[in-house]
């Protein structure tokens, strides 16, 4: 399995943890969705993150499905979320993810952090804690984790820290930061990452355009977000464009604060990706009506382009 570097690209969904309905975790569906991923052109997964439960999981239980993803993807590259306000936990779980062969691993920053120098002080400690053959991800989300990270901090990490390779980029607004970390390093001050977007792709279609290599986000269409980095790689932009926006409203609804990963679990249900679309509790629920909305909307994909039906 290939680890992270700078210059890693393309799309490495965000794999949920498939559950039974009474909560246990449901490993046979960990097998479906893999599959689900790589036979969709996924480059890699990334699992455990924040849309992952993780915290909802036991540190056994978390163990088990780090070797179950990792044996299944095979060549595959995965990504592990490892973020913990404890580095002794974090680096327990780092252990065991790149001794089952992970490629690298994600850490998102403590809400408690305010100022700059705190949040370049934790991942100066995080690297130091895991070691520095670790290959890290920053995960800039502030609106999940309420740590504001302008580019000129990521910078610092960057240029301080050579095991941080790779950067998930989530604010909102954020194309134009997007843009200035692509600045800096074209006038050479800060030395190339990769870049990969979440925010469940609604920015994608400019986030590539500004520059990105790829996506990291758990969209139940994987296979959309593939083609649309494709189609941007080969210069096809209206294409891209069009593919975009026949996705757009689906995006938009499994996007929804509070019930979105119920509607991701739901679609990729209705897809055979896993199972069941159980949370473990606490979660959220999709009312009869919200899933006959989800119906909807994939009755409409599939009816505008055969290729999406489900």
């Amino acid at each position: 399995m290939p680890m992270l570097t700078a210059n890693t690209c393309g799309v490495f969904p965000v794999a949920v943890t498939p559950f039974h309905t009474d909560g246990r975790v449901d490993l046979e569906s960990v097998d479906r969705l893999v599959d689900f991923y790589i036979e969709r052109g996924a480059a890699g997964l990334t699992i455990l993150g924040i849309l992952g439960e993780a915290p909802k999981l036991e540190q056994t239980e978390a163990i088990t499905l780090i070797r179950r993803f990792v044996r299944r993807a095979g060549t595959r590259s995965v990504i592990v979320g490892v973020s913990s306000t404890g580095f002794a936990s974090m680096r327990a779980l780092v252990d065991v993810a790149m001794d089952a062969g992970a490629a690298g691993v994600m850490i998102a920053p403590p809400s408690s952090l305010r100022t700059d120098e705190q949040i370049v002080g934790y991942y100066r400690q995080a690297t130091d804690a895991i070691g520095p053959d670790v290959p890290v991800v920053v995960q800039d989300h502030p609106l999940a984790v309420q740590v504001i990270m302008s580019a000129q901090v990521i910078r610092r990490i960057v240029q301080e820290l050579p095991s941080c390779v790779m950067l998930k980029h989530e604010d909102w607004p954020g194309l134009d930061k997007l843009a200035t970390l692509r600045g800096f390093e074209r006038d050479g001050s800060m030395r190339r990452i990769s870049i990969l977007c979440g925010n469940g792709g609604l920015f994608l279609d400019f986030e590539l355009a500004r520059g990105a290599d790829g996506a990291m986000t758990g969209y139940a269409f994987p296979e959309m977000l593939v083609e649309l980095y494709e189609l941007h790689a080969a210069g096809r932009r209206d294409e891209a464009q069009d593919l975009f926006d026949l996705h757009l409203p689906l995006l938009r609804y499994e996007h929804q604060t509070g019930v979105g990963l119920a509607v991701r679990k739901y679609v990729l249900m209705r897809r055979g990706a896993i199972a069941f679309d159980a949370q473990r509790r606490p979660g959220s629920q999709l009312s009869p009506q919200t899933r006959k909305e989800v119906d909807y909307l994939l009755m409409r994909l599939g009816s505008k382009n055969p290729r999406f039906k489900v």
